[in-house]
């Protein structure tokens, strides 16, 4: 029998994996210290394969439409909870799972409520109205910011700073259905709420057409709007982070942040091309972050939570349809 992969082999793929899948979050999870870099590594690792095994993806890259989907999560459910009961699965990115879950007490309801997220895609499922658009940002996003925050050492049992983490989560989702309106459509995929179409005149599954460029441009600076909302948010929690945990929170806040607002900028033609952010703007935003980091005691003073914002679920949901 061959000998199974030492954690120093795991936390390897899964470095080599954030590099391939997302350039702004590698960048960002440098900032950290040793121990939760590699942890975040380990986290992105499993959420990556995770997503890339529902959408017939590598990497987050070339999505397709897939036959099998239901069989593809099931799959990625059992994988799932053979590293929560903490098991061998003898895929890394679960491995990976299996390690930051024990590692850093994990709850598996974070986890589960991810997989539930990549269920609601794998049924084809639609948010109808814009409740139902934070429902599914919060599962495919939202929780992830959750157990990133574990991640940091936040406590499984302080709500208050997993709500600011799960905001900035939500920024970040909302940031990319504004950017990948185009993308999604091609593979039959569209999360703008079926109310917001209907407001702006917009027959279904005509959002993409030229005579719809411009009402689509308005429902993507709506997102955008969102976005900064929930990303404002987030900031306020950074105080009850370390330096070098903020530090990398609000790097990731201004880069994707700028993502949200370069697709409300561009209007019409926010989809010519994918909209990202260039390398040394990316530069500039992690300077910025460490003066930010440094005075975030005095720059997010306590406050409470918007009441107006959404707020996450506190127990796993049984059915989201």
């Amino acid at each position: 029998m061959s000998e199974l992969p030492t954690r120093d082999a795991i936390v390897a793929t899964a470095q080599e994996s954030i590099a391939r899948g997302s350039k702004s979050f590698a960048a960002a999870s440098r900032l950290f210290d040793r121990p939760t870099c590699e942890r975040a590594w380990l986290l992105y690792a499993w959420c990556r394969r995770c997503d890339d095994i529902a959408d017939g993806q590598d990497h987050g890259h070339n999505m397709t439409m897939v036959d099998d989907a239901p069989a593809r999560l099931e799959r990625l459910s059992a994988m799932t909870e053979a590293a929560l009961a903490g098991d061998w699965v003898g895929d890394p990115a679960f491995d990976a799972l299996r390690i930051v879950a024990a590692e850093t007490k994990l709850p598996p309801r974070f986890a589960r409520d991810l997989v539930a997220g990549f269920a609601l895609d794998a049924e084809d499922w639609r948010p109808r109205s814009e409740e139902d658009l934070y429902r599914y940002c919060y599962h495919v996003a939202g929780a992830v910011g959750c157990m990133m925050a574990v991640v940091m050492g936040v406590s499984p049992d302080d709500e208050a700073t997993l709500d600011r983490a799960c905001d900035l989560g939500m920024a970040f989702q909302l940031a990319n259905i504004a950017r990948d309106v185009e993308e999604d459509d091609r593979v039959g995929r569209c999360y703008i709420p079926v109310d917001w179409l209907a407001e702006m005149d917009i027959p279904p599954g005509e959002h993409m057409k030229p005579p719809y460029r411009q009402r689509l441009a308005v429902l993507a600076s709506r997102l955008a709007d969102r976005a900064a909302a929930f990303e404002a948010s987030a900031r306020l929690g950074t105080p009850n982070l370390s330096f070098r945990s903020a530090w990398a929170v609000l790097a990731a806040a201004g880069i994707y942040g700028a993502i949200g607002r370069d697709v409300a900028a561009l209007g019409e033609h926010a989809w010519d091309r994918r909209v990202s952010t260039p390398a040394m703007a990316k530069i500039a935003m992690i300077a910025r972050a460490a003066s930010q980091a440094l005075k975030r005691r005095a720059l997010y003073p306590p406050a409470p939570r918007n009441p107006a914002l959404w707020t996450r679920p506190r127990e796993p949901a049984r059915t989201l349809r």
